[in-house]
């Protein structure tokens, strides 16, 4: 007897929908979406595509109604509830264009909650694109089954971030003097946390003077190496998800 296929299938392409999705519900998807259906996709009436929305989980949609630029797809039903985000924050001084990407990229993959870009003395960048760093985390929420997004906050200097720091969260920082090996710093401050990195220059001495000011802070060591900016940031995200997020 003939197994039953997977339903949906692994193959269903899926898309990250900026509203609240409920059973039942009709949508129309234009421009950059629907080429991606219709021309990249193939997909045709009765096609199926899975959706999120960062608030509700992930939904079935079936494709009702196919024309050349645009196409109505019915919720047909909940796959999944939104999943569960450890609470980490990423604090990170921007960097140069492609480098900051990866980094808004990688943090939505491995489960950050909330990515900050922190404009610091040395940073090389003092603008970004917001629309182009949510892009890069919605593709990779896309390709990597996240049904969560991190929340991307405004750019904010680095001394208004530490004069409104929230108590009990510790703030473990690459400290280029030296701290605790970043895993038993992490053992020993349990809780919402964040990481805070800075820019390829390191921070300026009044800076790092400022963060350790900070009660929560916690000076911390990647290893004997020395890392760029954007590694640093991934590794030390990597190292807290292994001690005390959801791995």
């Amino acid at each position: 007897m003939p197994a039953t296929p997977a339903w949906p299938p692994n193959s269903a392409p899926r898309l990250f929908i900026d509203q609240p999705l409920a059973d039942g519900m009709e949508l129309r998807i234009e421009g950059g979406q629907a080429h991606y259906l219709l021309s990249v996709m193939r997909l045709k009436a009765g096609g199926v595509v899975k959706l999120f929305d960062d608030r509700t989980g992930e939904w079935l949609g079936e494709v009702s109604a196919a024309a050349r630029r645009d196409l109505i797809v019915r919720i047909a039903a909940k796959l999944r509830e939104r999943e569960a985000v450890p609470d980490l924050w990423l604090c990170v001084a921007p960097i140069k264009r492609g480098r900051i990407d990866w980094v808004a990229e990688k943090a939505s993959e491995l489960g950050v909650a909330r990515l900050v870009p922190v404009l610091t003395r040395r940073a090389v960048v003092d603008k970004l694109n917001s629309d182009r760093l949510r892009a890069h985390m919605i593709e990779a929420a896309e390709q990597c089954e996240r049904t969560a997004l991190p929340e991307l906050a405004a750019m904010v200097p680095l001394d208004m971030l530490l004069r409104g720091w929230p108590a009990g969260r510790a703030l473990f920082f690459a400290d280029e003097e030296g701290g605790a090996p970043m895993v038993e710093a992490v053992r020993a401050h349990p809780g919402p946390a964040a990481i805070l990195i800075g820019p390829e220059g390191g921070f300026h001495p009044d800076e790092r003077d400022a963060i350790r000011a900070v009660a929560e802070a916690v000076p911390v060591s990647l290893g004997p190496r020395i890392l760029r900016a954007e590694t640093a940031a991934l590794a030390a995200t990597a190292v807290w998800m292994a001690v005390a997020g959801d791995w």
